[in-house]
């Protein structure tokens, strides 16, 4: 194995010189950098990165925390984690792909709200510079003595609920905007709501903003609601329910908190030989991939799921090079994405940007 003293012997300088040239510093006379890099081009050397991080006290790999729900005594695959914060780790990834950070993500798993398993989180903060916490966990209190001893920043947390950097999407004003189209441009009058875990800040306030709407136009509301855990399965589930309880005077549009419940509606409602958007019309959040492949294409609202990650990624690097900072909130827009699972004719694909609205 190549060494750093071989790559001193053949550049003829000390290891320090080659340490600094290693490290990227300034402190080395450019003809001296050009000849230690040729050594190390020629003997092949690679760095020891753990050393590095070592004589840095750094370890150079950031942590990030995901939850996983499941239904009660039921193991679903398709947990809401899968895609979402599937999307969320490619942006992060993004973010440090030239760099020498490395992400190291666990899943934590859930089985109603409150239930989080969060006993892996000293050995992850032993392991890591700053994690990185996805929703779900920004109101435990275990999450709250973890940002008092090492660097934390919260995705789709509660705005200013805690003492850490948060880097959110607007979901307020984005579902806000999609309601407001279901009964202004629609006529959509009777609701149904399948809303997402009751521990879950992104669904709380698209709730809220649904609640909201609704105030502002007499005449509309809510027939029924049914929870979920922002899984296929759960969405089938809440089909389920609603057409048990509200056949045949079934409602004019289901709203739902994310685009994979609204993707388990569709499917219930199409095996019920219920007609999309003929009688019901179906709308979801997030703009995941499959939205656009279900039938039909469902409309809902885009989030910027990479854009989350890199952003909150970026933070935490600068909380982890500055631990001072203060706390600081990122709330990302959001755009209303048209298909025609709302009633928009067949085709539509319609992307309008959303303007922000202050949560009530």
């Amino acid at each position: 194995m190549v060494t750093l003293y071989d790559v001193a012997r053949r550049a003829a300088v000390s290891t320090a010189t080659v340490s600094r040239v290693v490290h990227g510093q300034d402190r080395v006379r450019e003809a001296t950098r050009l000849r230690v890099q040729q050594a190390i081009d020629e003997l092949g050397y690679v760095p020891d990165g753990a050393g590095q991080s070592l004589s840095r006290r750094r370890k150079d790999i950031i942590g990030m925390m995901c939850l996983e729900r499941e239904i009660a005594g039921q193991h679903d695959i398709e947990a809401e984690c899968l895609l979402y914060y599937d999307e969320v780790q490619r942006g992060v990834q993004e973010q440090i792909r030239d760099s020498q950070w490395l992400l190291l993500s666990t899943f934590m798993r859930a089985n109603g709200p409150g239930e989080a398993d969060v006993s892996g989180l000293d050995p992850l903060s032993g392991k890591v510079d700053g994690i990185l916490v996805g929703e779900g966990f920004a109101d435990s209190p275990s999450i709250q003595r973890l940002a008092r001893r090492l660097p934390v920043v919260v995705i789709a947390g509660t705005l200013g609920a805690q003492a850490a950097d948060v880097v959110a999407a607007d979901n307020f004003s984005g579902a806000a905007a999609l309601v407001t189209h279901l009964i202004a441009d629609h006529g959509r009058r009777r609701l149904f709501h399948v809303g997402g875990p009751p521990d879950s800040p992104d669904a709380i306030q698209r709730r809220l903003a649904l609640d909201h709407v609704l105030r502002g136009h007499p005449g509309c509301g809510l027939i029924g609601s049914a929870p979920g855990i922002f899984s296929v399965a759960s969405g089938e589930q809440a089909a389920e329910q609603l057409l048990a309880r509200h056949r045949p005077a079934l409602p004019d549009a289901v709203v739902c908190a994310n685009d994979q419940m609204a993707i388990g509606v569709l499917r219930a409602l199409t095996a019920a030989g219920v007609a999309v958007p003929g009688e019901v019309a179906v709308t979801g959040f997030d703009d995941l991939y499959p939205a656009r492949l279900a039938g039909p294409p469902l409309t809902t609202v885009r989030q910027p799921m990479r854009t989350l990650g890199e952003r909150a990624c970026a933070r935490l690097l600068d909380r982890i090079a500055q631990p001072g900072l203060t706390p600081a909130v990122q709330l990302l827009p959001t755009e209303l994405v048209l298909r025609s699972s709302c009633g928009c004719p067949p085709g539509t694909v319609t992307r309008q940007p959303v303007r922000t609205l202050k949560p009530r």
